[in-house]
Formats: structure tokens, C-alpha cells, sequence
């Protein structure tokens, strides 16, 4: 499958091109950069990859599907415009600015008849994929509560305006999370912590409280203000406990020059240090951590291009997180009063 990658800041260089160039069955068909900076950067990563000024030239020289990893205020109207070209579609996050505005790019795939989903490779995590197996194994007995924390010391990188906010950043992730692991969120209770930026008001931490449809509770916070970094997960049952803190090890990884392509069957596991504790009656037992990949999430995408199973994170997922995020914030405009979902 020819995919094109349409921009190429700290998110399509890191975040999606080394996923892309490691995925089966994908070749990366162009890339669209504009400034000198950015296609220095395609030259120097992929010399042979063609480069284009627009996503309409793209589309023009042909691709099989396009990821869109822009600016959250362009996201909307590149996204219709593949669809309109007939071309699958992978978007970043945050989706759309509104649930409203998501269901309506859903719709205008479902009636091209192209895939479109929401990156969201963090349910391609190390950690969290170690949390499934534990849960999947029945090792907790009846389960309560799953606590989920992500702490980033990056206040420079706190976003302003109407597609800014830490909510919309992490908290996509970390709901996506949750539902990927317990379903289906019926009421969420929010408080956001405020500051005020050069470039206006925006949220710069949250705690979250999701109940679910089978009853578990889940808890989410971050912060990119509060000088910690840390990633804990907890998980609370009838039998037990999991407890881990981990390190955010694809992107770590990329960062220190890695790439998943050098050494894929390696990719993506905690550091045995790292690994998380099983806590039963029978003792303590660490539990080794499951392989991290976003190249799985690439490679499933392009399995149901071709008709081979279901996409990752299909935009009806993505329709439902937006809508948790779209309740936190009428909760905490409330008092952090738990709000239903439909």
C-alpha cells in the first residue's frame, strides 16, 4: 500500500515516518513538507522519497492513503479532501474539534467507502498491552478500578487556543486508553487546572473519572506543568493488584535515534526494571511486559485497506472519545459533576 505522509513537524517525523518505513506491505509514496526545514528533513531521512507542496499534488502523482499529521486546524479540511479523492485515511489526534465535527468527516468516509481512523497508537503501548494480559488473564478476580497517570515536565509544549489544552492532548490518549481496555464510558467526572499563556487561556492538567458500562471505574490524570514525569498504572480487583511505572519506551527510543526497522522483533519492551508487580495472596510476582509497536497499528490499517480484518481505532472509536472529552468539559464547567453519555 502507498502511503502518503502529509507533514512532517515532531509528529510525522517521529511519531509516524519510522512506524510507516517499518510496516509490511507499505511503502512511503511521498511526503508533504513546505518549509526549508521540514524537506531538509525528508531529504535527510528518505533521499528517494518524492516530496510535494500540497496534498493535492499528492494526491494528483497517486497514493493508496494518506496520514494527516498537521495542525489540529487543518485537519478537518485535508481529511475531506482525501476522502473526496478516494483515498483511506489515517488522522492524528486530537480527531476533530468536536464530536459533532468528527461524525461528520465519519460520514463522508462511510459514503466514499474509504477506511478512516484515529491514531491512536497508544494502545500500541508497552505498558498498557502488559495491563491487558493481566487483566485478560483473570489474575485480579472481579475488577474494580484502573488508575492511570502520565505526568510530562514539557510546559513549553502547553498548547493555547481553541485546538489547545492538555485535555485534548494527553487525555485523548489516555481515555482511548481506558475504553480500549473496559468499554464503553456511560458518565465522566472532570476538573481541569487552568493557566493562563501568552496565546490565551488553556488547560494544563486534569484528573478524569470514567465509569463504564460493565461497572469497572477508571481514574486518568496529567500534567505538562507540574515539573514531574512519571507514568504510573494501577489496576485494583477482588484477587489483587497491578502496579507498574513505566518509561515511555517507543518514544524514548525514536529519540535516541532508534528506529523499529534496525530491529523489529526487539522493539518496544520495558527494561526488566521497569516491569510491573502482580500482587495476590500468593505473593508478588513481576509480570513481563508485552511488546510495544505502532508499526501493528500501520500494519492493521493496511490489512483492512485491503479488505483483511477491522482498522485500528476506526473513526466511530474516535467519535466516542470525543465525546467523553466533550462531557469532561461540561463536567468541570459544573463542578466536576458527573455528566451521562447517550
Amino acid at each position: 500500500m502507498r502511503v502518503g505522509l502529509v507533514g512532517y513537524g515532531v509528529g510525522g517525523r517521529q511519531f509516524h515516518a519510522p512506524f510507516l518505513e517499518a510496516a509490511t506491505d507499505i511503502e512511503i509514496a511521498g511526503v508533504v513538507a513546505r518549509s526549508e526545514t521540514t524537506t531538509a528533513a525528508v531529504r535527510e531521512d528518505f533521499p528517494q522519497v518524492p516530496i510535494f507542496p500540497s496534498l493535492t499534488t499528492m494526491l494528483e502523482a497517486g497514493v493508496d492513503a494518506v496520514t494527516i499529521t498537521t495542525p489540529p486546524a487543518t485537519r478537518r479540511d485535508l481529511v475531506m479532501e482525501a476522502i473526496a479523492a478516494g483515498v483511506h485515511v489515517v488522522a492524528d489526534k486530537p480527531f476533530a474539534p468536536s464530536a459533532a465535527v468528527a461524525r461528520e468527516m465519519a460520514e463522508a468516509a462511510r459514503a466514499a467507502g474509504v477506511q478512516l481512523s484515529v491514531f491512536h497508537n497508544r494502545r500500541f503501548d508497552a505498558d498498557l498491552r502488559t495491563l491487558r494480559g493481566v487483566l485478560d488473564s483473570g489474575a485480579l478476580g472481579e475488577l474494580w478500578r484502573v488508575h492511570s497517570r502520565f505526568d510530562l515536565d514539557q510546559p513549553e509544549l502547553l498548547e493555547a487556543g481553541e485546538h489547545g489544552g492538555l485535555l485534548r492532548d494527553l487525555g485523548t490518549h489516555l481515555v482511548d486508553q481506558m475504553m480500549w481496555l473496559l468499554g464503553p464510558v456511560r458518565a465522566v467526572s472532570a476538573r481541569l487546572d487552568h493557566v493562563e499563556l501568552a496565546e490565551g487561556r488553556t488547560d494544563a492538567a486534569f484528573a478524569l473519572t470514567l465509569q463504564h458500562a460493565d461497572g469497572v471505574t477508571s481514574c486518568t490524570s496529567s500534567t505538562k506543568l507540574n515539573h514531574l514525569h512519571e507514568r504510573t498504572l494501577r489496576a485494583y480487583g477482588s484477587a489483587g493488584s497491578y502496579t507498574a511505572t513505566s518509561t515511555d519506551v517507543q518514544a524514548e527510543a525514536i529519540a535516541a535515534g532508534k528506529r523499529p526497522v534496525q530491529d523489529p522483533e526487539n522493539w518496544g519492551y520495558e527494561a526488566p526494571e521497569r516491569w510491573g508487580t502482580l500482587h495476590t495472596a500468593e505473593g508478588h510476582e513481576p509480570v513481563p511486559s508485552a511488546q510495544g509497536s505502532y508499526t501493528a497499528f500501520y500494519e492493521q490499517f493496511a490489512a483492512a485497506c485491503a479488505g483483511r480484518g477491522a482498522a485500528p481505532s476506526p473513526a466511530s472509536e474516535g467519535i466516542a472519545v470525543l465525546e467523553v472529552l466533550d462531557a469532561a468539559r461540561r463536567s468541570d464547567e459544573n463542578g466536576g459533576a458527573f455528566i451521562p453519555l447517550a
